[in-house]
């Protein structure tokens, strides 16, 4: 288990900074406390796994999430005892395109829930829609990097995961997304969030409604690849694609680029750990 070491009194500062793992507790000795750092992040000391570690969970709002295997009964009753949630979800995968997810209720019930990240504020139905923190600090480093006025494509929008925190940094934002369910859900964030004078919300196929050039053009989806000729067909020099996905694709992205008449220079980030020996990676696509 991958740590960083901080003073005890430190905790309640860094609760919510971006390279914490909230699915794991601290380690408190002495006025030392041992703090889980999320796949991705920096760390100081890789320590061994402590016999009764509580098994890793999401927290949306008052729900508590299993990813993965199904959590046994005590598993679940340990969440509940230390979180008292109003329900708790097992999500054992997510289907197709839209990464609709397939879920089964383990405790007390489910619905909408109000999550908070980094400033924004996101309306969701986990049994309906996607949502994933370990993209809380990818989030976070795109707010931070885009200039006030850019014009950006966000071509797998969600429920508005990066939509939002780019709006409220000053960026203009087309958000277009094909699940007609997030997209309900992405058009009540954008009120909620105040933006509707920085993000617009489309319902369809990005490649088919997408126009006009972009300053940075987001591909937040595994099966991104598929997009990035849509991307390049809407760029220009100077223009920055960030490529999602689940493998290197950089030879791709230099054809692609070259055949679209541009040089591209890419830069390869770890996001967060997706599975066994795979990892969920974006590729930073600077187009000249």
């Amino acid at each position: 288990m991958r740590v960083r070491k901080v003073s005890s009194s430190e905790l309640g500062c860094i609760a919510a900074e971006s390279w914490v793992d909230q699915t794991r507790r601290p380690y408190v000795q002495d006025g030392s406390a041992w703090v889980p750092v999320r796949d991705g992040c920096a760390w100081d000391e890789d320590l061994p796994e402590r016999a009764g570690d509580p098994r890793g969970y999401q927290r949306l709002g008052d729900l508590l999430i299993f990813h993965g295997d199904r959590p046994s009964e005590a598993e679940v009753a340990g969440a509940v005892r230390r979180c008292n949630p109003r329900g708790v979800l097992w999500t054992s995968t997510h289907q197709g395109v839209m990464r609709i997810p397939e879920t089964t209720l383990l405790y007390g019930e489910a619905g909408e829930v109000l999550h908070k990240e980094n400033g924004c504020r996101y309306w969701l139905d986990p049994q309906q829609v996607m949502f994933s923190q370990g993209n809380r600090s990818e989030k976070a480093r795109l707010a931070a990097a885009v200039s006030p006025r850019e014009r950006v494509a966000d071509m797998c929008a969600g429920i508005g995961y990066f939509s939002l925190p780019l709006g409220r940094a000053g960026a203009t934002v087309d958000a277009f997304e094909l699940n007609p369910v997030s997209y309900r859900y992405l058009q009540r964030n954008i009120r909620e969030n105040r933006l509707e004078e920085r993000v617009r919300g489309f319902c369809g196929d990005c490649r088919a409604l997408i126009s006009g050039t972009y300053d940075r053009l987001l591909i937040g989806h595994f099966e991104g690849i598929t997009m990035f000729e849509a991307a390049l067909a809407h760029a220009r020099k100077g223009s920055i694609i960030h490529l999602h996905g689940l493998e290197d694709q950089s030879d791709r992205v230099r054809l692609l680029a070259r055949e679209a008449g541009f040089d591209a220079e890419v830069g390869l980030r770890v996001v967060k750990k997706y599975g066994p020996c795979r990892v969920h990676l974006v590729q930073d696509v600077v187009l000249g």
